[in-house]
């Protein structure tokens, strides 16, 4: 029988592999000092994880330390993460997610502090890889009670806010949940740039559908798909999932309201005037971009 797991609590090289994102956020400034943690599922009931207090750019595998899905340390010379039940309720509840890196990534931070939804249907990357990121609510960093905040929207995204506290993304390896995190990051800082100059604009109704499309096309899931009571670019879909009001913009105008509008197979139904060549043309581009950016985010 096929083990879908990797080879267990001792395997230097994943072990590296959790070094090397470590290095990753702290020079990118995602974690200062001891700041963010990560960790790696390598069996039915084990996961690597970084060590309480330690900066995470210096890291070597001797450092790692492993638990149980409980949270009971098994492994490892140092103390492991105060933070690792918020990583294990993602994974109990999300049998998929294999990696969980959380940091506090300046720019998106930022709007964690100031409560600030992150606007949809403005960039190409967000809306392919990413889709609605929502705001969970506060709590006291390493209690049963911070971990449950993320609950609400597990199975809507794989890209969390932490209010007043930082992020969370995962995925199916280390690098897969950083890369999230990197996205993330990387258009929070667009978007105050563009505030600066004055304005953001967003995708028309035509556009948005068609990226939709392309985000099906490349296999990608949206919650836009299998719902028809929702606004495209609205940031309704988690609104469920918050137990006191969601979060209203403030620094940026409302987005426009584009209902959800779905064929019969699932697929986001293009604007009317919208012509079928038109529309491969248009794919065949925004699939070279998100190409390379995918190429340039590997070097």
């Amino acid at each position: 029988m096929s083990n879908q797991w990797n080879s267990g609590i001792h395997d230097r090289e994943l072990k590296q592999q959790i070094c090397e994102i470590g290095r990753r956020i702290y020079q990118r400034g995602f974690a200062a000092a001891n700041d963010g943690n990560i960790s790696l599922r390598v069996g039915e009931n084990a996961v690597l994880c970084t060590p309480t207090m330690i900066c995470k750019g210096f890291m070597t595998p001797e450092d790692i330390c492993a638990v149980d899905m409980d949270g009971n340390q098994i492994a490892g010379q140092r103390k492991r993460t105060s933070e690792i039940l918020l990583h294990l309720t993602i994974m109990k509840h999300r049998p998929d997610v294999k990696a969980v890196v959380h940091c506090h990534p300046p720019h998106a931070t930022a709007f964690s502090i100031a409560g600030e939804p992150i606007p949809q249907c403005v960039l190409l990357e967000v809306e392919i890889f990413m889709g609605e990121v929502p705001i969970a609510p506060y709590a006291t960093p390493g209690t049963p009670e911070f971990a449950e905040t993320v609950l609400p929207f597990l199975k809507a995204t794989n890209t969390i806010i932490l209010k007043n506290h930082g992020t969370v993304s995962f995925g199916k390896d280390v690098q897969d949940a950083y890369w999230k995190t990197e996205i993330l990051d990387s258009y929070c800082r667009m978007l105050m740039l563009a505030r600066q100059l004055g304005r953001i604009d967003y995708f028309t109704e035509t556009e948005t559908r068609e990226l939709l499309e392309l985000k099906q096309r490349l296999g990608f899931d949206d919650p836009r798909f299998h719902l028809e009571d929702c606004d495209l670019c609205a940031n309704n879909l988690l609104r469920k999932g918050y137990q006191e009001k969601a979060p209203e913009p403030t620094a940026f105008p409302a987005p426009p309201s584009y209902p959800c509008r779905l064929r019969s197979n699932g697929q986001p139904a293009p604007d009317d005037a919208a012509s079928e060549p038109d529309l491969e043309q248009l794919v065949q581009a925004i699939t070279d971009q998100v190409m390379d950016a995918l190429t340039q985010s590997a070097g």
